[in-house]
């Protein structure tokens, strides 16, 4: 059982992030609020001010500044490359966010599939990898769900049966963002290989926690969104050398039709995606090696350890507080996020995370687009759950100020 907790500890770059300066009622802030967004670094803000007080120009300019965006944004796909273990840029393409590069996807997979073809969808996703595919079954494609079990896990002995010979495509996350899942990639890969499907993964809540390797993965596409590991607003997609040439996605006859360009519909955010650039740089920056994918792995690592400490801590101490409910599986699993969620007797998650926020933490209460799981394990109608993430620059000052308000808060319900 993987325990990275005993490898090397993060060194403290709080001091890197301004909005940490930021206190409310008296108290310093405490961000655990990460999988809806982290905070961001010093060095990713003035990446985005450098581009617009140095390089504020389109692509393909025949001028200085026109070239620079040029190569800022061939940089930034090589990094992202590298990033997601990817051969190389061709497999990149950027979007508004994740959600919009999903809608993209599934209009395109809707004019390539056929009327009876079929499509499969877990339970226990993010609507934005629910959402697009379903509404494919206006075009008469079969679009079936993957259960999930008490514990919010995957039931795969139902993903075994779901899969079958019309089955074309598997959508799936890789981590949970309700309940910090990690899903079993490997699995998947198997079981849609054999039938001859393409396998879609989500990977926005597990790109900032660990290290990805899309091409050792053997994903066709992949997913993940730069502003959840400290980034600006930005979509990220994988492809597969080749998976997107195969689709007849949106686009106008003046832009490039090769990939990755032929889903990048207009003017990309050229600051912000300077801003991804600086972000990715930031994470290498933690880590040791002659390369820089080398020091993306090892920083993904050393960030890894830390969350994965915090993590384990925070959910030992909320399961000895009578009247806390974790929810999701346990860290006994072989992988798991560092989100850990719960729900408090007595309470509704809008009224724990209401009374938290009065004391400067930062928590998540509801379904947190999972809607979902939190249908099927009987938790939407009680206001879903209050989440808390890690992120690298929690502490465990804060985890214990977390703890003792939670208890403060149970005695007095």
């Amino acid at each position: 059982m993987e325990n990275r907790s005993e490898r090397r500890q993060i060194p403290d770059r709080r001091g890197e992030f301004p909005s940490l300066l930021r206190s409310h009622n008296g108290y310093p802030l405490a961000y655990l609020d990460g999988p809806a967004g982290t905070q961001v670094p010093q060095s990713v803000i003035d990446a985005i001010a450098r581009y617009y007080t140095m390089c504020n120009a389109n692509t393909h300019g025949r001028f200085p500044s026109g070239e620079e965006s040029d190569r800022l944004l061939d940089e930034a796909r090589d990094l992202a490359a590298e990033f997601l273990g990817a051969p190389g840029a061709q497999c990149i393409s950027f979007g508004a966010n994740m959600t919009t590069l999903s809608y993209a996807l599934a209009r395109a997979f809707g004019r390539l599939l056929q009327e009876g073809d079929e499509i499969l969808v877990t339970q226990l996703d993010h609507e934005a990898n629910r959402g697009p595919w379903l509404g494919l079954r206006e075009k008469g494609i079969l679009v079936e769900e993957i259960g999930i079990r008490d514990d919010a896990t995957l039931d795969y002995d139902d993903f075994s049966r779901k899969v079958n010979s019309r089955t074309r495509l598997v959508a799936m996350g890789l981590a949970s963002n309700a309940f910090g899942t990690v899903n079993d990639v490997s699995f998947a890969r198997t079981v849609t290989h054999r039938a001859g499907a393409w396998l879609l993964v989500d990977a926005v809540h597990y790109a900032p926690h660990f290290p990805v390797d899309a091409v050792a993965m053997g994903v066709d596409m992949l997913l993940c969104s730069a502003y959840k590991f400290y980034g600006p607003h930005v979509g990220i997609l994988y492809a597969r050398e080749g998976m997107l040439d195969l689709l007849e996605t949106d686009r106008l006859r003046t832009q490039d039709q090769r990939a990755p360009h032929r889903i990048e519909t207009g003017t990309q955010n050229h600051a912000a995606i300077a801003g991804v650039k600086a972000a990715i740089e930031f994470i290498a920056s933690f880590g040791r090696g002659a390369d820089r994918r080398s020091r993306i792995l090892g920083g993904m690592d050393v960030i890894g350890v830390h969350e994965d400490r915090l993590a384990r801590l925070l959910y030992d101490a909320l399961g000895e507080i009578d009247g806390v409910t974790v929810r999701g599986p346990s860290f006994d699993a072989p992988r798991r996020a560092p989100t850990v969620s719960f729900t408090v007797d007595g309470m509704r998650p809008q009224e724990v995370c209401t009374l938290l926020g009065r004391k400067g933490i930062c928590a998540w209460d509801g379904d947190f687009y999972a809607v979902r799981p939190m249908e099927i394990l009987g938790l939407h109608d009680r206001g879903g759950v209050t989440r808390v993430g890690i992120s690298l620059y929690n502490s465990e000052e804060e985890i214990a100020r977390l703890l003792e308000e939670l208890k403060l808060m149970v005695r007095g319900r």
